[in-house]
């Protein structure tokens, strides 16, 4: 486990992020990334969460609509790593898997491709 305070963490998500492929970022329109400290249900189950509809599922979509949003959670990511590298890698992991569900990736998909 990890002891790192909020504001830390969100600029450790943030320099993630923008370590990503612009491939895979540039298509992010109009989607929120916020952090959390745990999911609704309290636990240190889950990772992050994407909340919206995924790109292969909309009709219609324009003006007006909400974000999706993409949470990350802190505490489980801090709870599951030993080290600063390991949460780096493990945050990278999740953006890329939430990310991938906002495209249309299912798990199993994540999973044949190693993102699981």
């Amino acid at each position: 486990m990890v002891d790192m305070d909020a504001d830390t963490f969100e600029a450790l998500v943030g320099d993630v992020f923008d370590s990503l492929p612009d491939d895979m970022v540039n298509g992010l329109d109009n989607v929120a990334i916020v952090i959390e400290d745990r999911p609704e249900d309290g636990s240190l189950n889950l990772l992050g969460l994407y909340h919206g509809v995924s790109l292969d599922h909309r009709g219609q979509y324009g003006f007006g609509e909400l974000p999706d949003m993409i949470s990350i959670y802190r505490e489980p990511l801090l709870h599951i790593v030993t080290d600063a590298t390991e949460l780096r890698e493990q945050v990278r992991i999740t953006l890329v898997h939430e990310i991938a569900h906002f495209y249309g990736i299912d798990d199993d998909e994540l999973h044949a491709l190693g993102w699981g």
